[in-house]
């Protein structure tokens, strides 16, 4: 394991939501470098097996690590959900997934009324988010629901109006008549819907933004091994890679991201 805090943080995800954690991560930690890997050829991970995903997961984890990364951020629930155990038993870093924070969260927040959890349908399918909800307290309620329009909307940036409006309404009524007073959004994409969602479940129920949460645990992985970048070290760097052409990544992940992406290179992870 590295024992300095030279080295960037890798992050990837299967698109452009992972950059909702990159952005978080850029926010809590500003003189760390950073490496983040798209997966665009293959995305979505969301539909595919579980087998499948921790294949892509690895290979993505291999890439990363020839880029000399001092941790690796898993930036997607559905990579976390599948392949979290694999990439712990084969990487020489520490790896952070985003389900564990995110649950962890949740639990703290909620005042006793249950926890919903809204994800991609690998990522409710695969019921890690309930698992590790229920190791964490196994007295808590927990209600999952998938809501796979909200990916498309926000890589379309239809995040207000009505048609987002009507989609949260149509997947979230449920959670608020059960009696959910904390959500864990458990997909990187729905941080850019935060204002519907909210809207729709009501100011009783708290939100969990699991990239927040990945944030907040690296800090304080890093911080534990003695692995933070110096604050008077050489001004970060930050690149981007990306398995398919890089233009809709670079235009769409800006929105994520919360600023401009200068450029991204397309590589060949040779699968």
């Amino acid at each position: 394991m590295r024992q300095s805090g030279h080295g960037p943080i890798g992050v990837f995800d299967s698109g452009v939501g992972g950059l909702t954690v990159l952005k978080a991560l850029m926010e809590h930690l500003p003189h760390e470098s950073t490496v983040y890997l798209g997966d665009t050829a293959r995305v979505p991970y969301g539909t595919k097996s579980g087998e499948v995903v921790t294949r892509y997961s690895l290979k993505n984890a291999e890439f990363l690590l020839e880029r000399g990364i001092k941790v690796l951020v898993v930036a997607c629930n559905t990579a976390s959900a599948a392949a979290l155990p694999a990439l712990e038993a084969a990487l020489p870093v520490p790896v952070v997934g985003v389900i564990q924070p995110g649950a962890r969260a949740a639990l703290a927040r909620t005042r006793g009324g249950g926890v919903g959890v809204i994800g991609t349908p690998g990522t409710v399918r695969s019921g890690a988010y309930q698992r590790e909800l229920a190791a964490g307290d196994p007295r808590v309620r927990v209600k999952a629901r998938a809501c796979p329009l909200f990916v498309p909307l926000a890589e379309e940036g239809w995040t207000t109006g009505d048609v987002p409006l009507l989609t949260a309404r149509e997947y979230l009524g449920e959670f608020a008549r059960d009696g959910v007073d904390t959500l864990v959004l458990g997909c990187t994409h729905y941080p850019l819907l935060k204002g519907v969602i909210a809207e729709v479940v009501g100011p009783d129920v708290a939100l969990v933004d699991s990239a927040e949460a990945t944030a907040e645990a690296v800090v304080a992985l890093l911080t534990r091994q003695g692995l933070l970048a110096p604050a008077n070290g050489p001004a970060p760097s930050h690149a981007y890679y990306v398995t398919d052409v890089p233009e809709r990544f670079t235009e769409v992940g800006a929105r994520f991201l919360g600023r401009s992406i200068p450029t991204a290179e397309q590589v060949d992870l040779k699968f």
